[in-house]
């Protein structure tokens, strides 16, 4: 009964920093489907990575606001406050997702499980040889509470990222992920380390504050 009456608690507290929270309303207001759109809004500021005529793969995309964010930077002409810009694209959106997310006017959507080799070679398919400008990864495993299979759980996701960044890439593409503080933390910055010529953290704003969350950005690979 006690736990019940916990749960009950965290829930509503939930609840109510989520309603007053500033980054949902400003979602809602610009037309957003989840306030992480401004996480990768405050990178792409910071680090100018997602321009006109672009080809951008968003892995882990539902809801959709990562890619609705990209869908307005590659129609700069048409975006004019809203978050489902419409218009002609200029560049290419690919979205991935285990989970079904709405259509995005311009974006093909790919829905399956990037663990599985079909899927991956669905998503290459889509391509159609042609090399990616800015991969970017909001993807994050069901977390179980136990700390080492969780830690195992994310590192396999961004290392799967990493691996289609690696073979898809332009030699001065850049790849944003996702990553976690906690066992697999030094082991993935270092792997970007040896994938990229330079890396960036970045904690954005939006990143709620009691959430071990932050992102990585790798900019030019190297040995191509």
């Amino acid at each position: 009964m006690k736990s019940a009456v916990k749960s009950s608690k965290v829930n509503r507290a939930w609840l109510n920093d989520h309603v007053n929270d500033t980054y949902v309303k400003l979602a809602k207001k610009d037309g957003y489907r989840a306030r992480a759109a401004y996480k990768l809004q405050e990178i792409d500021e910071t680090l100018h990575l997602i321009k006109p005529g672009q080809c951008v793969v968003d892995l882990g995309s539902t809801p959709g606001a990562w890619s609705q964010y990209v869908r307005r930077k590659l129609s700069p002409k048409s975006a004019t406050g809203g978050g489902a810009a419409a218009g002609e694209l200029n560049g290419c959106i690919i979205a991935l997702d285990m989970l079904p997310m709405e259509p995005i006017e311009g974006v093909v959507f790919i829905q399956g499980d990037i663990r599985e080799d079909a899927v991956l070679s669905e998503l290459t398919q889509h391509l159609n040889g042609q090399s990616v400008d800015v991969v970017i990864s909001d993807m994050a495993p069901n977390l179980s509470g136990i700390s080492s299979a969780d830690a195992a759980r994310i590192e396999h996701l961004v290392e799967l990222a990493l691996e289609f960044a690696q073979e898809h890439l332009k030699p001065e593409g850049a790849l944003v992920a996702k990553v976690f503080h906690g066992g697999s933390y030094d082991t993935l910055f270092k792997r970007f380390q040896e994938t990229f010529v330079t890396v960036k953290r970045i904690k954005p704003k939006a990143s709620r504050d009691r959430s071990s969350e932050t992102f990585l950005v790798g900019l030019t690979l190297k040995n191509v």
